[in-house]
């Protein structure tokens, strides 16, 4: 086993979600059909903090509502084993695609669910598939609102769903209205010429070749730049129901299944992670989180 790189701590994520919920799904699902769908998410949900524990990886869940509400052993144990506990909504509904009233209302649905189920009050958020873009910046004040220290929605890139191509690659303080503020840990790029490219996890680990991930995080680590990785419980399960969609759709989703977790392991078994929450305490406490403002 390769020793973990010590010169920089990054972060893991997972967007605790069942298969049937990935926005993918959306036309082809109906949220009224999920509870007649065989959930899986428990079974993966241990593989992988099996794997972490054998790598010494600590991780945010960024947990659905529904997905609590259903399984709230499987949050406990979560929790118990070291990890810290995070809000994704509560049924995966894009956030630009809701009012400011309704994503409050979704806000608060899956966090009491979360709280009731972990015994932990989360403070950290990811939006459904990336969805606080320029059109939902909204959301951050409602999520400062709330009491909710930071986010990892936006991703700078460019995605026909998601992406603000100009934010800060790196974390920053997001200065609002009314004095306050919320800390925003970006999705992990690498920049190439005039395009940052997407080196997050998730289906670009299953699409890319595992050498540029690891050639890519080697050149962040070298920079100092902190990462944030993310895995879905799905993308380990190659085993899954196959739903019908289109083609995209199909590939997009169910590609390189059976490669991702060996992809992820070699690279927890590179690099130290940690929680999100502990990362950007740790820039914090070292003066390395610059201070912007959105509009």
């Amino acid at each position: 086993m390769n020793a973990p790189i010590e010169r920089s701590t990054h972060a893991l994520s997972v967007d605790l979600e069942e298969y049937f919920q990935v926005s993918n799904f959306d036309r082809v699902l109906s949220r009224a059909d999920w509870d007649g769908l065989p959930r899986r998410v428990e079974a993966q949900t241990h593989r992988l903090l099996d794997r972490f524990d054998e790598t010494g990886s600590r991780a945010t869940f960024f947990i659905l509502g529904w997905v609590a509400e259903r399984e709230p052993g499987l949050i406990r144990q979560i929790a118990e084993r070291g990890h810290e506990i995070a809000c994704h909504g509560y049924d995966h509904r894009l956030v630009y695609d809701l009012t400011p009233d309704t994503f409050r209302a979704d806000l608060v649905r899956a966090r009491r669910a979360i709280e009731d189920a972990a015994g932990v009050r989360p403070v950290g958020y990811r939006a459904p598939s990336y969805s606080i873009t320029r059109r939902s910046l909204w959301a951050l004040d409602v999520l400062a609102d709330e009491g909710f220290e930071y986010d990892s929605s936006i991703f700078p890139t460019r995605h026909p769903r998601y992406g603000i191509p100009d934010f800060s690659r790196t974390p920053v303080l997001i200065q609002l209205a009314g004095g306050r503020t919320i800390r925003e840990f970006p999705m992990t790029t690498l920049p190439l010429g005039r395009m940052n490219l997407p080196l997050a996890g998730g289906a670009y680990l299953r699409f890319f070749p595992p050498l540029v991930f690891k050639l890519g995080l080697d050149r962040l680590t070298r920079r100092g730049e902190p990462v944030v990785l993310y895995i879905h419980p799905w993308e380990i399960d190659p085993g899954q129901p196959r739903l019908a969609a289109g083609l995209r759709v199909r590939i997009n989703h169910y590609f390189n299944l059976g490669r991702t977790e060996d992809r992820l392991v070699s690279l927890l078994r590179r690099f130290r992670f940690g929680s999100l929450r502990d990362v950007l305490e740790g820039l914090h406490e070292r003066l390395k989180l610059d201070t912007v403002r959105v509009a």
